[in-house]
């Protein structure tokens, strides 16, 4: 699910970023690992490099990856993905090869976003120590698809995608709890059709799954994000840019597809650092170290606001913080929560940090310039926003 930004935004954001772009991408002497590229503002805004990455890469994860498949050729992805499995078509195939013919390769962009290498293009993925177990599913196997992920070793399975459907269907519901049942975390995009369609699609509205709604490099909360009683946090979703199957990098692209596969990577992180806390656990500690946005507390469009992933890794979360993704699922399958003991809270993680505290988004060098200028674009943005209306990417 993801739209493009209008040709106004387009135009001031690559006056900026062209001119950021040889810096970034050059490697210092003594350099480890390459930079991410100057439109991948959310480095910046989660202080990965600075904060993140000194604690984990994400390291041995796998994370499901339910989408068009991913080209696995590119230099940019060589060597982060697993043979995986088809279910389109023929059925002929190990998703190693992206089928998409409408968007110019969605499941490549997500797999970027997650596990990206820097090389080729320069397109560095949050979690780049993680592994992508590629799924090329249609809008009918999200069921199939799930299982297949949690039968693989999928720890994190990330769908950027949905279909329409205000209630979970009965074999997608089972398959979610398989999964839950084998401790993987299923992560989902809430959608990019705003008002028009609340909580109107699966799997984002299944209990058991984190759904994701997006937000700009401001914490201001995407106009398309698809709002709902399921939308439990919210990530990076505006000008969020990626590579497509040609092996070229994107950058002027919306939608709560990056956003859950951002979030995705955020879960392959922690799952990285603390391999023996529960998945619910791993959840419970997103949602109660996002930082507030929008309305004060959950609202229906964030969530608990806006996922930072240094706090999600460091601080200090009480054990009956609320969990409404897993408390969701216990209800329905009418069984008592499960012990969260195992990984515990994280030692020695600081005191006192919530969430107006460290790890805010910041914005800062060629973004702070880039954002500058779409505010003087403002009202003329929105306009164009509300008129171009693009339809939703569906696995």
């Amino acid at each position: 699910m993801y739209t493009r930004l209008p040709r106004t935004v387009r135009s001031a954001i690559a006056l900026t970023s062209a001119i950021a772009l040889v810096s970034v991408h050059a490697t210092p002497a003594g350099a480890t690992s390459p930079t991410a590229r100057a439109e991948e503002w959310w480095f910046d805004a989660w202080e990965v490099q600075k904060k993140v990455w000194p604690l984990t890469r994400g390291g041995g994860v796998v994370v499901g990856l339910v989408d068009t498949g991913v080209e696995a050729r590119l230099p940019d992805l060589d060597g982060v993905v697993l043979k995986g499995v088809t279910f389109t078509g023929s059925g002929v195939g190990d998703g190693r090869e992206d089928g998409d013919r409408k968007k110019g390769g969605h499941g490549t962009a997500m797999a970027a976003l997650i596990a990206g290498q820097g090389r080729g293009t320069g397109m560095m993925g949050i979690a780049p120590g993680s592994r992508i177990l590629p799924i090329e599913a249609g809008g009918l196997d999200y069921a199939r698809s799930i299982r297949y992920a949690a039968d693989h070793g999928a720890k994190v399975i990330n769908i950027s995608a949905g279909s329409p459907g205000s209630t979970c269907p009965d074999d997608l519901q089972q398959a979610v709890t398989y999964a839950v049942q084998r401790d993987a975390v299923i992560v989902a995009s809430a959608g990019n059709d705003g008002f028009a369609a609340e909580s109107g699609a699966y799997p984002a509205n299944c209990p058991g799954v984190l759904a994701v709604g997006g937000v700009d490099a401001y914490l201001k909360t995407w106009e398309k994000s698809t709002p709902g009683d399921n939308v439990m946090i919210a990530g990076p979703g505006v000008a969020v840019g990626s590579i497509g199957k040609q092996g070229t990098f994107d950058w002027h692209l919306n939608g709560t597809s990056q956003a859950a596969a951002l979030t995705s990577g955020v879960v392959a992180l922690m799952r990285a650092r603390y391999p023996r806390m529960p998945g619910r656990q791993i959840v419970q500690r997103i949602l109660a170290t996002a930082k507030d946005v929008g309305p004060k507390g959950w609202d229906k469009r964030s969530g608990y606001g806006a996922i930072i992933p240094y706090l999600a890794l460091t601080a200090n979360v009480p054990p009956q913080a609320p969990n409404p993704t897993y408390e969701r699922l216990d209800r329905l399958n009418k069984a008592p929560q499960p012990s969260t003991q195992g990984g515990g809270s994280p030692l020695n993680a600081p005191n006192g940090m919530d969430k107006e505290g460290k790890g805010g988004w910041l914005v800062g060098g060629a973004l702070a310039a880039s954002l500058a200028l779409l505010v003087g674009i403002g009202a003329s943005w929105l306009v164009l926003l509300r008129r171009r209306r693009r339809s939703t990417m569906r696995v």
